[in-house]
């Protein structure tokens, strides 16, 4: 298996199919949970952005290295990830094609909407992954781009502009606060909620947020994101958070990848 520079084991691979089905499959065995963790804190400060928005407004939440446009689906339709995991990766999920697996996803959106006043927006270098987030009506927008090396469009602008969340679950590290930045000028300052492994530092992309007129708030617990995949990737991770100063004593020590929550609100409402 290959590795990244700071240790972590690549699933790059998992991200570029044109449907779900290997996402889920691998991540399966790893017992990936963050966004099932996510979508209880995602979903409350959805509601409050609902509350302040004028009626009939809609409220946009931007999900930055949304893939699939997994956590869409999980508070658009009140799903779970056991239920995706079982979806796609069941005993009957071999036998789709992408578009049977496209046509069951549609039917599902329909009858499970549960916030038809929001918008989600997917934001990703992937555009697989994007093309099925779309598709699958999990999304109602997608923005394809690498804006840790480019610039976001007029168009793509306009297409993240007015939003009233953002939200990531684990791009943070890859992402910093260069995609931060563009983001956060172009949706005109939405509140943040970031979950953010503790192998990366949220300073960074904190400073750049401060520099906006944002104050950012540390929740006081941690959340597994996933088993390791080896031995071998949870040492390298043991020697980065040596080299940070991290104490990974009873959480990364005892197998688990684990990550914090930072959320960053505006001065301005």
């Amino acid at each position: 298996m290959d590795f990244h520079d700071d240790g972590k084991a690549s699933l790059d691979h998992i991200y570029t199919a044109p449907d779900p089905r290997a996402y889920f499959t691998t991540l399966r065995k790893l017992d990936y949970a963050i966004p099932q963790l996510a979508k209880p804190h995602f979903g409350r400060l959805i509601d409050d952005r609902v509350a302040a928005a004028r009626p009939g407004d809609p409220v946009t939440v931007i999900d930055i290295g949304c893939s699939y446009g997994i956590n869409a689906v999980l508070l658009r339709c009140d799903a779970t990830m056991d239920e995706l995991y079982e979806r796609y990766g069941g005993v009957d999920a071999a036998g789709q094609t992408r578009d049977t697996l496209l046509a069951r996803d549609r039917e599902l959106v329909r009858q499970r909407t549960r916030r038809p006043g929001v918008r989600f927006v997917g934001l990703d270098v992937s555009e697989p992954a994007l093309a099925y987030a779309r598709e699958a009506t999990f999304v109602d927008d997608t923005v394809a781009a690498d804006l840790e090396r480019g610039e976001l469009t007029a168009g793509q602008r306009a297409q993240l502009a007015g939003a009233a969340l953002v939200i990531s679950t684990g791009c943070v590290g890859y992402v910093t606060e260069r995609t931060i930045g563009q983001v956060v000028e172009a949706a005109g300052h939405p509140w943040m909620a970031h979950f953010v492994l503790r192998m990366y530092s949220f300073e960074p992309v904190a400073r750049c947020l401060a520099g906006a007129g944002y104050s950012t708030v540390l929740v006081n617990r941690m959340f597994k994101q996933r088993l390791f995949t080896s031995p071998e990737e949870q040492a390298q991770v043991l020697d980065t958070l040596a080299g940070i100063g991290v104490d990974p004593h009873g959480l990364e020590a005892d197998g688990w990848l684990y990550a914090q929550l930072f959320i960053s609100r505006p001065a301005i409402p």
